[in-house]
């Protein structure tokens, strides 16, 4: 079976396409990793502002890796029923998969880079709590009451003279 050259031009476009969308993709994870570990530093350094603004970053990749993956899965599909049919290069087939199982681990190196930052969130949020309860333990004034808070009779009565 001979395949036309629109055939031949729809499936190189479909390769490239895929090609590019699962750079982006490798790309904002490689961003993503790179923001986890900017975001581990400043647990250890113990820079709320710093951490308020890494996870707002944070949030923002995971958004952009969400769209495009809805772009991808459908472009996977594509990619699938066009490396199976004649005139796809071996090469062409390699790379892709290549590029697949990079992503693939990158996955892996940011959900364990993601678990290792939550791990460290959980120990400084029970030593700042300890520091709390520590505080309110060593506070002089613990216990005693205020003057200003009595709520004994001050005057019983009044007079008023005219």
């Amino acid at each position: 079976m001979e395949l036309t050259q629109a055939q031949i031009d729809e499936r190189i476009a479909v390769l490239k396409r895929f090609r590019s969308l699962l750079e982006q993709q490798r790309n904002k994870f490689r961003e993503y990793l790179h923001v986890l570990e900017c975001q581990q530093n400043k647990i250890e350094l113990d820079d709320g502002d710093a951490l308020v603004a890494h996870a707002e970053l944070e949030q923002q990749i995971v958004a952009n890796i969400s769209s495009l993956q809805k772009v991808i899965e459908p472009m996977q599909s594509m990619y699938n029923a066009v490396a199976m049919q004649p005139g796809v290069s071996a090469d062409e087939k390699f790379s892709v998969q290549k590029m697949q199982a990079d992503l693939s681990d990158l996955q892996k190196k940011v959900l364990k880079q993601n678990e290792h930052n939550r791990e460290l969130l959980k120990v400084h949020i029970e030593q700042i709590k300890q520091q709390l309860v520590n505080a309110k333990k060593l506070n002089p004034y613990r216990g005693n009451r205020s003057v200003y808070a009595e709520t004994g009779v001050v005057t019983s009565t009044f007079a008023i003279e005219a």
